[in-house]
Formats: structure tokens, sequence, C-alpha cells
């Protein structure tokens, strides 16, 4: 019983000082990994909304904040995040209605987003990949402008959890 209970004690201290990598909600960062910069995302797109840039950037940067134990800096780093907003586009995708007056059943809000990663540590973690996200919805009797933002911010989510699954986690 006492070896039982030895060997219990002595699993968690066998992982205590391993310091291979460190892992936090699926991520997989490096030890020697302290610090990441985050640039500001350029909008490149056709149509441009003024607080996409910034609203992108500080979601990633919040997202970094939140699951991982690094410090986001403007020196030089570790790693680094930089990119620009490719595409925004609002397009029908039903129609319904007769053949005189149709009008959308549903609308697809799209962003894409061309980011670059560059981990300064290992270069073969560094990538350069487009990600994009959609959000459908029918307005109805709802603005646009109104709800515009609740729908970027739902993709802004689902974009900054495929950057850093690919830059953290290898997905």
């Amino acid at each position: 019983m006492k070896k039982i209970c030895l060997l219990l004690l002595f699993i968690p201290l066998v992982a205590l000082f391993n310091s291979c990598t460190v892992a936090l909600n699926g991520a997989s960062i490096p030890a020697e990994m302290k610090t990441v910069s985050v640039e500001l995302f350029e909008n490149n797109a056709p149509t441009v909304i003024p607080t996409l840039s910034q609203d992108l950037t500080e979601a990633l940067k919040t997202r970094i904040r939140n699951q991982t134990r690094l410090t986001i800096t403007q020196n030089a780093a570790d790693a680094v995040f930089e990119g620009r907003i490719t595409g925004y586009d609002i397009k029908p995708i039903a129609t319904q209605g007769g053949n005189d007056r149709p009008v959308a059943g549903g609308t697809r809000l799209t962003i894409r987003v061309s980011v670059k990663y560059t981990s300064n540590l290992n270069t073969k973690q560094s990538f350069e990949e487009s990600f994009e996200r959609y959000y459908d919805f029918n307005l109805g009797s709802t603005n646009l402008n109104t709800a515009q933002q609740g729908f970027i911010n739902q993709i802004n989510g689902q974009l900054t959890e495929d950057i850093f699954n690919k830059a953290f986690a290898q997905w």
C-alpha cells in the first residue's frame, strides 16, 4: 500500500519537472517561447469597415492573453503575427418570392484574412495562410447596420480560433 501511495506522489513530480512544452487549452507552446507580437491587421478588403482591423487584431490578442502564458509585446518577440483583411462580403444566399420581385431569404457575411506567423525560435512552425469564415443571417425587420457588429464579432471569434490553433496547436 505504501508503494502505491509513493507512486501516486511521484507521478505529479515527474510531470512538474518535465519542461518540454506547455499545453493550455490544446495549445502546445514551446517552454522557451515567452513573447509574441501581434501587428495591426491591415484592411485591404474592397469594402472597408472602419473598425474591422482593430477589432480583429484585438480579438487575436485577447485570445492569446486568455489561453496562453505568453506576453504580448511590440518589441522583438519570439513569434510574430501579421496579416491583412483581404475580403469582406455581404451576399444573398437564398431568394424567396416570385419572379417579379425576388428578395433575399438569407444573407451571408464573409470575412477573409491572410496571416503570416513567424516563429523566431523554430522556423518549421512558421506559416503564411488565408483563413475565411462566414455568418449566415436573416435580417427580417433588423437593420443591417445595427446587427453587423455582432456578426463581425462572431466571425472574429472563429477566425482567431483558427489562427490560434494553426500557430499553437498545429491543427
